[in-house]
């Protein structure tokens, strides 16, 4: 399978420095040889620099000191987003000593960082992040290296050779329509006819929101633009947005249901869990349509905040992600887990869930960590312009 992604590399010497600067007691609480007796005293400060489960005596130590913080707090993660539901409610079941406060559920990734600049060392500031390349690269500086147990499971190019970040899962670009007052769009230029007229959204604004740019990068490659060229994409919602087609309303569940936003471009593992897949709360008429050609991908990471206020309970949050677990129910969500490759070969991906789902696409682009950046330049210099 072909993707455009290149390795990204941060070295984190401060990190590595905090470590080596630990005082005699805190690494004899933090030891290959600690029992999980005294890894639940971890320090704080110890905690917040481990940069495996190693130094926390092992796994059991880890659960140890993150039952002894008691919390965990994530930000950005909706309940029907990549199955995150049943992922927290599963953290929950499985460390019932840990309470997890899901902060703005609806927010993008630029909320996560402000919420992260705004929090400080508070305890309310986000221990983890769900966060897109671009707004990650250009905030590096507020996350701090882990690598999980699977780590050799993650593929080389997914992830920071020191453990800054690294993907956890891919949707496909899709159309979400509603059946019943839209015929099934076929094309991106489909939209521009007057059937569609004060009837498509995007998620939010492409200048803050990952998925909402990714519309656009989808909007470019559909309309002779490229991973380095998206102007395309831009020029292409200035055209819907003089149709009078396009809408400024953030959709949602609920504004798909009451027939507000009758067509959304989004990722198509949140336009499937919309429809009948979303049970009692979902649309019956919604269907998703990837359109043929080219198809846009983009993973999220994961990263934890260097000041975050449970650094035990926000790395094993990481190492339960990477499990087969939590790895099969991104998956079950029509969302292609880092993984997958490597759970393939092990024989522990859900074979069953795999066919219903399809393997990913052989024509996936995903923008490199220098395309989403010159990206985003263009979409600041030019989104208002288009749409204003």
């Amino acid at each position: 399978m072909h993707r455009s992604i290149t390795r990204r590399t941060v070295v984190r010497a401060a990190s590595a420095l905090a470590l080596a600067g630990l005082t005699a007691a805190s690494l004899a609480a933090c030891s290959g040889t600690a029992s999980a007796g005294t890894a639940s005293s971890v320090p704080k400060a110890s905690a917040a620099v481990a940069t495996s489960a190693k130094d926390f005596g092992g796994m059991k130590g880890l659960v140890a000191a993150a039952e002894a913080e008691g919390k965990l707090n994530v930000i950005t993660l909706p309940p029907s987003w990549a199955n995150y539901g049943k992922i927290i409610a599963g953290f929950e079941k499985k460390y019932p000593k840990i309470t997890i406060t899901s902060q703005n559920p609806n927010g993008s990734s630029a909320d996560e960082v402000a919420a992260i600049k705004s929090q400080g060392t508070g305890s309310n500031a986000p221990d983890v992040v769900d966060i897109g390349t671009a707004v990650l690269d250009a905030n590096k500086d507020l996350f701090t290296p882990y690598k999980v147990q699977t780590w050799g499971d993650i593929p080389t190019d997914y992830k920071d050779a020191e453990g800054l970040w690294y993907y956890d899962y891919t949707g496909l670009m899709s159309i979400g329509y509603d059946s019943s007052k839209v015929k099934a769009p076929t094309s991106l230029a489909d939209l521009l006819g007057s059937e569609y007229k004060g009837k498509v959204a995007i998620k939010g604004d492409p200048t803050q929101a990952n998925e909402a740019a990714s519309a656009v990068y989808l909007a470019a490659v559909q309309s002779g633009g490229s991973a380095d060229d998206v102007q395309p994409g831009v020029d292409f919602f200035g055209k819907l947005k003089k149709a009078g087609n396009m809408i400024s309303v953030l959709p949602t569940q609920a504004t798909v249901n009451s027939g507000q936003t009758p067509v959304v471009i989004q990722w198509s593992f949140n336009n499937v869990a919309w429809g009948a897949a979303g049970g009692s709360t979902g649309n019956p008429n919604w269907k998703t349509v990837v359109l043929p050609g080219t198809a846009i991908g983009s993973y999220y990471n994961q990263s934890i905040n260097k000041n975050a206020p449970h650094p035990a309970a926000a790395r094993l949050w990481e190492e339960y992600i990477y499990s087969p677990e939590v790895q099969n129910l991104y998956l079950a969500a029509g969302a292609y887990p880092a993984q997958l490759a490597a759970m393939q070969k092990a024989g522990t991906v859900d074979e069953s869930t795999l066919k219903s789902v399809g393997e990913p696409p052989s024509n996936l682009v995903q923008l490199t960590a220098d395309q989403a950046t010159k990206a985003a330049d263009v979409l600041k210099s030019g989104w208002s312009k288009a749409i204003g």
